[in-house]
């Protein structure tokens, strides 16, 4: 019989309904051969999770109904149900559509297999041998994705017990209904307004007189999550329907929102009219889907620090291993030539390797940084897009600037201001970097000016308020809003100052943003120079 981690039998595992940020949760397992379960196992133990296996497909559809799993992990050819087959099945249960699926597989790793897994909702395919650091990772997001969630739809569900409390105490009295901040309205069965709470003109901006008798779904431009036809069936079955609605304010702001419906009746039973109380969770979805694209990035962050230090080691031996055939007798001309060439290329990845890895290893305490440093390491790993998108930088250091910090979050500043910079030029144009002391006349305070300035499509003047703010962005679904809201707070942190100008004209565009940090500042000889 299968265990989980406490060596209880599974079978007993029930779907948990709620979890706590320090509790497990399960992690699925499938494969017919024990000793690969036992691997993957060893490999997963250290995330501290329950870990429940299966030996075929079937044995994993039973767990599925009997534990709330985070994440399966399943081998693609088994006998009976292979792993394809597994994956179909789930993808047709409505409580398993979103359950992550990891595909392992060491026969089936054929482009075509692959488009097939993806197919078949796989959110990975992996391939043997298993690299464990890549695996432990990988599914270590998943898990903690799941848990998140879970917390969500606790605070979601405390969120609507509360709303559904306050409107059966809000129903005694029609006029204590202006008092919820939830847009609650009441229309006919044929679906013209006839309440429109306080809240319901807050949330969209119509005022009770303009929309009286109208409509409400016209009006909104209501976009629902099913056919109409089947929530004014499933109300008139069951008397509610709840669900998340697209909707649009009077200034054109899209919104969503969680929207529950119940139907009103007469005494003789005959429906009269719909109850509907619709709450704004627009900045909860972003917020969720930020978490998301934050893991993700957290994640991409681990595997290349594993990357780069496993690529280390034998890259030291073959620049040794070139060292030595560097002076060898047996060379001829042409032969040490190349042999010159190949040596110093090994020495850009190696350059490479080092910087990297000195992106994901943070310091635990302050330490002196080197600003002009510090950015040279961003436009190294930016090199390439700079190249590409034809953009010709410029840099002038006038000091080294030394700070006192943590240097992972300077880089992660520069590294922000700097994309934003290239993104902004996809046709080419100028990159400036410049670096000076800098003189507060009113606190005699000294410390070190960043300026990142191109000459891209500039910012328009109805985003400059909003730049800052969490979430908001100008890249449509590519960007997560988050880049300059973090860089603000890191600034903040070490008492500094972070402030941007924009010029937008016909003939040209341009856009410097200008980062000060307080701090201790050598002297030092000022150099330019132009790439």
């Amino acid at each position: 019989m299968s265990t989980n981690g406490k060596n209880q039998p599974i079978g007993q595992e029930r779907p948990r309904e709620s979890t706590g940020p320090n509790q497990k949760v399960n992690i699925l397992l499938v494969d017919d051969q024990p000793a690969k379960l036992l691997s993957y196992e060893a490999i997963l133990g250290e995330l501290g999770e329950n870990l429940i296996k299966a030996a075929s497909g079937t044995e994993a559809l039973e767990h599925l109904l009997k534990a709330n799993i985070a994440v399966v992990l399943t081998d693609v050819s088994m006998p009976g149900i292979d792993g394809f087959e597994l994956a179909d099945m789930m993808r047709q249960h409505p409580r398993f559509q979103k359950t992550p699926i990891l595909f392992i597989s060491a026969i089936h790793l054929s482009d075509l297999d692959r488009i097939k897994g993806y197919e078949r909702g796989a959110v990975d395919y992996i391939s043997v041998p298993v690299v464990p650091e890549v695996l432990r990772a990988k599914v270590s997001v998943f898990a903690e994705l799941h848990r998140k969630r879970l917390e969500l739809e606790n605070l979601n569900q405390e969120l609507e017990q509360r709303v559904a409390e306050r409107t059966e105490e809000l129903r005694e009295r029609a006029d204590l209904l202006d008092l919820a901040s939830e847009a609650i309205t009441v229309r006919n069965m044929d679906g013209t307004l006839r309440f429109w709470s306080a809240g319901a003109e807050d949330l969209y901006g119509w005022k009770r007189e303009e929309i009286f008798g109208k409509s409400v779904h016209e009006v909104l431009s209501t976009k629902f999550p099913v056919p109409f036809s089947k929530i004014e069936a499933s109300l008139h079955e069951t008397g509610r329907w709840e669900g998340n609605l697209t909707q649009r304010t009077r200034d054109g702001q899209e919104i969503t929102v969680a929207c529950r419906k119940a139907l009103k009746t007469n005494k003789a039973g005959s429906p009269v009219a719909i109850l509907e109380i619709s709450r704004d969770i627009t900045a909860t979805l972003r917020a969720e889907q930020g978490l998301r694209n934050a893991e993700k990035l957290a994640a991409m962050g681990r595997v290349a620090g594993i990357i780069a230090h496993e690529i280390n080691n034998p890259l030291e031996a073959i620049l040794n291993i070139f060292h030595l055939l560097r002076n060898h007798t047996s060379l001829d001309v042409e032969a040490l030539e190349y042999a010159q060439l190949a040596e110093k290329e090994l020495l850009r990845v190696a350059h490479i390797v080092k910087h990297t890895l000195s992106f994901y290893r943070e310091a635990q305490q302050p330490i002196a940084v080197s600003i002009s440093e510090a950015l040279d390491n961003v436009l190294e790993l930016q090199s390439r897009n700079i190249q590409l998108q034809g953009i010709t930088l410029e840099k002038r250091y006038l000091t080294e600037g030394t700070v006192q910090g943590f240097p992972g979050e300077l880089r992660q500043v520069f590294m922000n201001l700097v994309g934003n910079a290239i993104q902004a030029m996809p046709h080419g144009g100028r990159l400036r970097i410049i670096i000076r002391e800098y003189a507060d006349s009113k606190t005699r305070s000294t410390g070190v000016s960043v300026s990142v300035c191109d000459t891209g499509s500039g910012i328009k003047p109805e985003h400059a308020k909003q730049l800052f703010e969490p979430f908001f962005t100008t890249k449509s679904m590519k960007g997560t809003g988050l880049g300059l809201w973090i860089s603000k707070g890191i600034v903040h942190k070490y008492d500094g100052a972070i402030q941007f100008r924009s010029v937008r004209r016909s003939d040209m565009s341009a856009t410097c943003f200008r980062v000060v940090i307080p701090g201790q500042i050598p002297s030092q000889r000022p150099k330019a120079d132009v790439a």
